[in-house]
């Protein structure tokens, strides 16, 4: 497969044993593995293909153990199915290794007075922005961007040796299909470049550990799939950065809480 998008990959699944396998395209490849982004859609779309009826997803626990460079085989395990939480386990593997492991907790809306929120600062709109990589570029420089629009809205390019790891992007799927799925959501929300990489004054690699992420809506629609992403580094040592990760709608709402630690070789 060459230059596939989400939504394609999705539906070239194959069923091998109650356990679902996924093509990956090179286009969605961030040097030896796929973008995490990708590979943590990936598991959510098997829990949706496997198990029918499920409340709205709160929130997931998603460690990324090796590379994944071919074909994962993905399955699920149910740990819970209670009357208000239902919390299901998801592995993939290549070759019969973990690869990535996954914790997604479903649950029912509560009938509660508790109503607190963490509106976005103020953007300019998606249309009035720069977008993020610079002008004549002729591709971006990882080949999973290619999949998205995005654009600058606040804190510097990566490797500029800037004085704090802060970025704030506009970000949508470049196929409508996935602007109101939330395999496209969790896709976006992975997508900016580690916090911490604006602080750097050279390239280095880097490899994501886990993502913890809570989704704080039902609702995730947002105009013409465009949403406000933040990212924001919290410390950094000894090769081991921690980050927060945020998602807003365009109204400003947010709907997706999270946080990263990432291994940088710098």
């Amino acid at each position: 497969m060459s230059a596939y998008s989400l939504v394609d990959v999705l539906e070239a699944r194959e069923t091998i044993d109650n356990r679902l396998k996924f093509p990956v395209p090179a286009n969605w490849m961030q040097g030896r593995t796929t973008f995490g982004g990708f590979s943590s859609a990936l598991m959510l779309a098997t829990i949706f293909e496997r198990h029918d009826g499920l409340p709205p997803l709160r929130s997931a626990l998603i460690n990324f153990t090796a590379p994944i460079g071919t074909p994962p085989t993905i399955g699920t395990e149910i740990l819970r199915h209670g009357r208000n939480v239902t919390i299901i386990n998801v592995r993939a593997e290549i070759e019969g290794k973990v690869a990535a492991l996954g914790t997604f907790s479903f649950g029912v809306p509560q009938d509660s007075h508790v109503a607190f929120d963490h509106p976005a600062q103020p953007a300019p709109k998606p249309e009035e922005t720069e977008p993020y990589f610079p002008p004549g570029l002729p591709r971006p420089p990882i080949p999973f961007l290619e999949n998205f629009d995005v654009r600058l809205v606040d804190g510097a390019l990566p490797f500029s040796g800037a004085e704090k790891g802060y970025l704030r992007l506009w970000a949508r799927h470049k196929d409508p299909r996935m602007w109101s799925r939330m395999e496209g959501l969790i896709s976006v929300a992975d997508l900016p470049p580690p916090a911490i990489y604006p602080t750097l004054k050279k390239p280095g690699p880097n490899s994501s550990m886990n993502w913890i992420f809570n989704v704080l809506s039902e609702e995730i629609e947002t105009r013409e799939g465009w949403f406000l992403l933040e990212h924001q580094l919290t410390a950094g040592h000894d090769g081991y950065s921690s980050q927060v990760m945020r998602v807003w709608n365009t109204d400003g709402d947010l709907i997706v809480d999270g946080m990263q630690s990432v291994i940088i070789f710098v």
